[in-house]
């Protein structure tokens, strides 16, 4: 809901929230103040124009600060006559923020917090709808780490025992067999020299003598 007012001979489209820049009027910093000037209230398609006035029709806000605006340079001279007149201004002025737009008892100002109330209200249902999920998938991951854990411990010991085994019959399978290498190794050069000399004798022919 919006609504167009009049004030200080200026008008200003205005909703719930709206900050604006007034001419002075018979307040203070902190004050509420009533606009009764609407002439214009308008809420989703439908529109009430005032002739000139919306009756029923108000506008509250609460003055923020009273404050100067920007200086503006007035000059003035009149050519080959050596006139020249410089003013500054700094127009006062009060700063508002609308609280409400009321019509006909209905007031905006209350449309809007209902409806930020439903929006709260539904995401702390959301949020109370997650914290429990999380819940549930936390004590289902406990419940299957708790039926996993033993069977992955029994996998765990069998392995390291058939691997354990293994390790000890490769290790007695080269003990075996370095203890027999040294042995055939000692013996072969044994039997060869005598294997030798047998057989030099018998090889050589006798040497001739002549008569």
């Amino acid at each position: 809901m919006y609504a167009v007012i009049e004030t200080g001979g200026k008008q200003y489209r205005v909703e719930v929230g709206t900050e604006l820049e007034v001419e002075l009027l018979d307040a203070s910093a902190g004050d509420s103040v009533t606009l009764d000037r609407v002439l214009l209230v308008a809420d989703g398609d439908e529109a009430s124009i005032g002739r000139p006035l919306v009756s029923g029709a108000s506008v509250s806000a609460e003055v923020v600060r009273q404050d100067r605006a920007g200086k503006v340079i007035s000059f003035k001279y009149r050519p080959k006559a050596r006139r020249r007149v410089k003013k500054g201004h700094r127009q006062d002025f009060l700063l508002l923020r609308i609280t409400d737009v009321v019509l006909n008892g209905k007031s905006a100002a209350a449309a809007l917090e209902k409806a930020q109330a439903d929006a709260k209200t539904e995401r702390q249902r959301l949020e109370e709808g997650a914290k429990r999920q999380a819940a549930e998938d936390a004590a289902l991951a406990a419940k299957l780490a708790a039926r996993s854990a033993p069977k992955s411990d029994d996998k765990g010991e069998s392995k390291s025992g058939a691997k354990t085994e293994a390790k000890a019959e490769a290790k007695a399978a080269d003990a075996k067999k370095a203890a027999a290498k040294p042995a055939t190794k000692a013996t072969k050069p044994a039997a060869k020299p005598a294997a030798k000399a047998a057989a030099k004798p018998a090889s050589k022919p006798a040497p001739k003598k002549d008569a």
